[in-house]
């Protein structure tokens, strides 16, 4: 019987074994589709539902695998154990995973990625983060599979697998020798070319017979052949799935500019007319790659910050359950679970300490050094190390609501938000490549016009086209966003986004709330006056209601002041906001808070005090009355001096009374002060800072600052505070020093400022070259390494973020 070969993988097989299908356009019904599998009928079904159906064309004859292998291949993507693994599934129901996308060169790579993924049915949400290459998606399983999304990818040219710290360094060494390999190539045949290329100019000025002069041609063809497409195949394959895509990208330039002058010169050798640039042909390849390969290491050095977070987390924890000690995959963990930390284990889980105790080093969270110890019913954080001791815990959240968990993904997914300024650059480096096509080519006409010699004006047009530089301009922004992500990571400051970055340091206004950001948040009684009929368990009861720094200052002081006292059940118990607590006992009413909460139910008090007040009341008859005071934060008063040094206006917004405001103003250097405020009054301040231009960064750490914090252009939140202000936050302090927000304003700044050098001299660098290179002041050669150095000198001046002063 006759051999058919498969429509999509040209393979050849028995007629009676291949799947046969009608062609669906009328006008060509006579037609027959042949396929060996379901697989490769599936891909070439998808392939032309996408648009892509000309693959075809340009594939002619070439026999590929059978899409079954990549259809196995596939399945992975939707099994309920990588679900488990790799995937967030929101309240909403969507799911989101963090991608690998291999294959990406340029920024017009991320932009047609990001344009495939957007078309694609059910795909949300599709960010790439041109410097690690890590790709955000967020779809709805209900419309699309993971698998027809990867599947998708990879007919474009690329491939992606889930980002896993642990396997991105054997990716990365896999990626190292493949550049190295290929770069040894091109060096070899670099070094041996410019020997011939000596002798062929010194036979230039000298004189040379032909024949020796062909025999260096041959030898320099041979030597540049395999640079060109070995060492050069990086940017072939770029340029191909550019041209199939219909976009130019960096890779169209290098392989055009590199391929014209190796057509030419085997023109030139064959004919015996004019000059052979072989030697130029392995310069643009092995300069370009060099800078590539550098650009590669960089960039993975600034990424290992964010990795290295995970890299070394463990998979597996030891629980006990019934006595019995078992290893179980920390996915698998449940609230309540009870977990078992030998000395030198990192903790994974957040938890309460059940039994046994021992020092923690937090300062992968916190930055302190100092070990902190812990006994029964403190609070264990994932992400600190157990020092000394065999302790249990109790789990009190599960993996992906544990502090680590929380402070990676908040890392994940701020590289891969994209500031305004990288949005334009991205828009203008998207046109640039096809300006620089369209320019070498008027440069080739009017050359050729003007000099009458079609040797020049290719060479002259093959120095516009390399010397032209997308890559540094798509560099410019997402290199220092990332370095100065990773440099506050490290020291405890967490952007959820890199676009906060750029807005932090727009701000020329401060809003900080007193207690808990100014001040510890922990107030102590320094006066109490008791008055007749007062009972310290009524009291007890009614602050134990509140979560509020007061109120739990009250409750340590009757603690500490107190024999055991009573348990009290309340009833009708309300909480009045930044006012107090209302509740009823056995038929009494009860008051407990501020000047204006008794004021307004009619209680005689006496309101002058520089401290903080707080009055107890039953059936509107005064029983206690407490001044408490706050400690100020260490370093508040020096951080609060160098940020209005810096040209930042800080004003204070507190609920507190005006005296007891005023007096913590005073003492840390602030001179706008507003007090006695209520959740939306510090929202609607906010509001009248920003109609008044101003750009407002608001620090806060309780529920009440949390409408205000929304309201912000930049909202930081205490790592410590309440959920509701951490989740609307935009910036967390893990170690909530009054430093830390001046060493958050000195990152913004300085990456703002490196990115804007580093589109400055982008620009400039582009504006100068090329019309250098149309006039004909470059050669080929310069033109190659002056595009590599100006992509490393981008990169280079990101790096020198690493090395900002936070001393002065």
């Amino acid at each position: 019987m006759a051999k058919i070969a498969c429509t999509h993988c040209n393979l050849e097989f028995d007629e009676s074994v291949m799947i046969i299908e009608e062609e669906g356009d009328k006008e060509k019904s006579n037609k027959k589709l042949f396929f060996c599998c379901k697989g490769c009928q599936g891909v070439y079904h998808l392939l032309n539902s996408e648009g892509l159906g000309t693959f075809y064309d340009k594939l002619g004859d070439t026999k590929l695998q059978p899409a079954s292998q990549i259809s196995e291949d596939l399945e992975k993507f939707d099994l309920e154990g990588f679900r488990n693994k790799y995937i967030k599934v929101h309240d909403d129901g969507l799911y989101e995973i963090n991608l690998i996308i291999e294959g990406i060169h340029c920024s017009a790579c991320v932009w047609l990625n990001e344009k495939v993924l957007h078309k694609t049915d059910g795909v949300i949400e599709a960010s790439i983060n041109y410097t690690n290459n890590k790709a955000k998606v967020v779809w709805d399983p209900e419309e699309v599979k993971l698998s027809k999304i990867i599947e998708t990818i990879r007919s474009i040219g690329y491939n992606a697998y889930p980002y896993d710290p642990s396997l991105q360094e054997e990716r990365a060494v896999k990626t190292r020798k493949d550049y190295y390999s290929r770069i040894l190539v091109a060096v070899f045949g670099t070094m041996n070319i410019m020997w011939i290329a000596i002798a062929h100019y010194a036979g230039y000025f000298t004189g040379m017979q032909q024949s020796f002069k062909d025999i260096l041609n041959v030898a320099e063809f041979i030597l540049a052949t395999p640079v060109l497409f070995y060492s050069g195949w990086v940017f072939f394959r770029g340029a191909y799935y550019g041209f199939k895509n219909r976009i130019v990208n960096m890779d169209t330039l290098v392989a055009s500019g590199a391929l014209s002058a190796y057509i030419y010169s085997i023109y030139a050798m064959i004919t015996q007319r004019g000059e052979v640039y072989f030697d130029s042909v392995v310069m643009i390849i092995t300069f370009i790659l060099v800078g590539k390969y550098l650009e590669v290491l960089s960039k993975k050095h600034a990424v290992d910050t964010l990795d290295s977070l995970m890299g070394s987390t463990p998979t597996e924890v030891t629980t006990l359950k019934e006595g019995i000690k078992s290893l179980v995959s920390i996915e698998n963990i449940q609230i309540g679970d009870i977990i078992e930390l030998k000395p030198g284990e990192k903790v994974v889980i957040d938890g309460t300490l059940t039994s046994g105790q021992g020092s923690f080093d937090e300062s992968s969270l916190t930055g302190e050094n100092e070990p902190l110890y812990k006994q029964n019913s403190d609070a264990i954080l994932s992400g600190s190390i157990c020092l000394d001791s065999v302790i249990h815990y109790k789990a009190s959240k599960d993996v992906s609501g544990s502090l680590l968990t929380s402070i990676v993904t908040l890392l994940e997914e701020s590289i891969t938000k994209k500031p305004h300024i990288e949005q334009l650059a991205n828009t203008i480096s998207g046109y640039f490549s096809n300006i620089i096509l369209l320019i070498a080519l008027l440069t080739l006409a009017g050359w050729y016009f003007w000099n009458g010699s079609f040797e020049t004006a290719l060479i002259v047009a093959i120095s516009v086209i390399v010397i032209a530089c997308p890559c540094a301009l798509g560099l410019a922004t997402p290199m220092a966003t990332l370095v100065g992500i990773s440099i506050a990571a490290k020291r405890g400051i967490l952007f959820k986004e890199a676009t906060f970055l750029e807005t932090m340091a727009k701000s020329n206004l401060l809003a900080l709330d007193k207690t808990g950001t100014i001040t510890e948040g922990k107030p102590s009684v320094v006066k109490a006056e008791l008055f007749e009929g007062f009972d310290p368990s009524l009291l007890l009861a009614l602050v134990d209601t509140s979560n509020h720094p007061i109120s739990k200052g009250i409750s340590s002081y009757l603690t500490e002041e107190n024999d055991p006292l009573k348990h009290l059940t309340l009833e009708n118990i309300k909480s009045i906001e930044a006012k107090g607590i209302k509740a009823s006992y056995e038929g009494k009413n009860l008051l407990g808070g501020n000047v204006d909460l008794l004021k307004n139910e009619g209680v005689e008090i006496d309101a002058n005090s520089e401290n903080s007040l707080f009055f107890f009341a039953m059936d509107n008859k005064l029983l206690a009355r407490f001044e408490l005071t706050d400690t100020i934060r260490e370093g508040a008063k020096e951080a609060i001096e160098q940020i209005q040094a810096l040209g930042i206006n800080v004003v204070m917004l507190t609920g507190d009374h005006e005296q007891s405001a005023q007096k913590v103003a005073k003492e840390v250097g602030i001179k706008e002060v507003h007090a006695k405020l209520l959740p939306q009054d510090k929202s609607a301040l906010v509001n009248e800072f920003q109609s008044n231009g101003e750009v407002v960064v608001m620090v806060g750490d309780g529920i009440n600052d949390a409408i205000a914090l929304a309201q912000s252009n930049i909202a930081i939140a205490m790592g410590q505070g309440a959920d509701v202000a951490i989740n609307v936050s935009d910036v967390v302090l893990l170690d909530e020093k009054p430093q830390s927000i001046l060493e958050a304003y000195k990152i913004s700044k300085r990456t703002f400022r490196a990115v804007k050098e580093n589109l400055g001299f982008s620009l400039l660098y582009n504006v100068i070259a090329v019309p250098l290179a149309v006039a004909g002041f470059v050669n080929p050669l310069i033109a190659a390494l002056s595009m590599s150095l100006s992509s490393l000198i981008v990169v280079g001046n990101s790096m020198r973020i690493k090395f900002l002063n936070f001393k002065n």
